[in-house]
């Protein structure tokens, strides 16, 4: 029995779609179809970069901090740095 499907909407501009509906009709195809085919390929790409990426473990991050900071911790409150930080970005 096959999987039932999804459907996915997307928000568009008008030019935005005018420009996909334009180049789904150079393919001799729907909008439907050329959209599907661009994010498998999309997918297909993203997918072929993962598997060259070294794994990332948590066990590497921790042996990195400790190398970094050879067991000495940072003054002050992280989250003051934080909250500093939103405000910077915020204009406040």
């Amino acid at each position: 029995m096959e999987a039932k499907k999804r459907r996915l909407t997307l928000e568009m501009d008008p030019e935005f779609q005018q420009r996909l509906k334009v180049a789904a009709e150079r393919k001799g195809m729907s909008t439907r179809q050329y959209c599907r085919d661009a994010v498998d390929r999309e997918l297909a790409k993203d997918e072929a970069n993962e598997v060259q990426r070294t794994p990332f473990s948590i066990e590497k991050l921790l042996s990195l901090r400790d190398e970094i900071f050879q067991g000495k911790k940072l003054p002050g409150d992280s989250t003051e740095f934080i909250r500093e930080a939103r405000e910077s970005r915020a204009g406040l």
